[in-house]
């Protein structure tokens, strides 16, 4: 098992999952700068890292994070209020960036608060396991913002448009059954269990067909409001790949002899 340890993240790497822990739980792992570097930084190596076949993001202490650390963010604004939001480009963007180029299955164990660019986070992931007592919410226009890390798309393609436009201006939070309702997240467990299931899924998935993961990951992101036809094309250029792949080829023999496949990823 490969370990990296901060104050701040902490990521290791074992049977082929690269596990991320936000790790300020005495702030509620707000994001400061010092923070987004470090997840920036382990997103990438997790990226990078072709041992990596599933991603599992969780968070240490009460709350998943509730965004930006706002006291960090005041002294941005009274130093120098023109540079105050530079943080946008310079740390969130390139979050999200990351975790969309990951190709492997990215699960996101959520527990507590989850608001902001926080919840930005948890959206940017493929698949979202909460606890019962995890609450949500967009919390931007609050304090005279819009959205960020990328929560205004994301989040529309989860609740629809109208859904997304009230959750912004009103403000309101929701909680973890009406996140399972509203298709937010994929599975609610006992508040305990987060860490553990968020792993446990990322293990399963592992084991699992990564090459047609990161084929139906690729076509999910390019085909978004896409023409019929240019969808059916990458479609059969996907089969295509993948028909000639080892894991289609031994998964069919396995299927056929009543074994179960083992899949290598290509």
């Amino acid at each position: 098992m490969d370990e990296n340890s901060t104050n701040l993240v902490v990521s290791t790497v074992a049977d082929g999952v690269a596990a991320i822990i936000l790790n300020r739980p005495a702030a509620s792992n707000a994001l400061d700068r010092a923070m987004k570097a470090e997840l920036l930084d382990a997103l990438r190596a997790a990226r990078d890292d072709h041992r990596v076949r599933a991603v599992a993001i969780t968070a240490a202490g009460k709350n998943f994070c509730v965004g930006q650390d706002l006291a960090e963010h005041v002294e941005g604004l009274r130093a120098d209020p023109a540079h105050a939001m530079d943080t946008v480009r310079e740390h969130y963007n390139p979050i999200v960036t990351a975790l969309a180029e990951i190709e492997v299955p990215v699960v996101v164990g959520i527990n507590g608060a989850c608001v902001g660019a926080g919840l930005g986070l948890a959206l940017a992931g493929d698949i979202r396991i909460a606890g019962q007592r995890s609450k949500f919410g967009t919390a931007f226009t609050g304090i005279g913002l819009a959205a960020d890390s990328g929560l205004s798309a994301t989040l529309t393609a989860l609740v629809g448009a109208s859904r997304a436009k009230a959750l912004f201006m009103l403000g309101e939070t929701f909680d973890a059954a009406r996140a399972q309702e509203w298709g937010v997240v994929h599975r609610v467990v006992d508040d305990a269990e987060v860490a553990d299931e968020a792993g446990k899924l990322a293990v399963a998935l592992a084991a699992g067909p990564t090459a047609a993961f990161r084929e139906v990951k690729a076509l999910i992101a390019a085909n978004q409001g896409a023409e019929l036809a240019d969808v059916l094309e990458r479609e059969a250029d996907a089969q295509v790949r993948l028909g000639a792949s080892d894991d289609h080829q031994a998964a069919v023999e396995a299927f056929l002899s009543k074994q179960r496949p083992k899949f290598v990823g290509h």
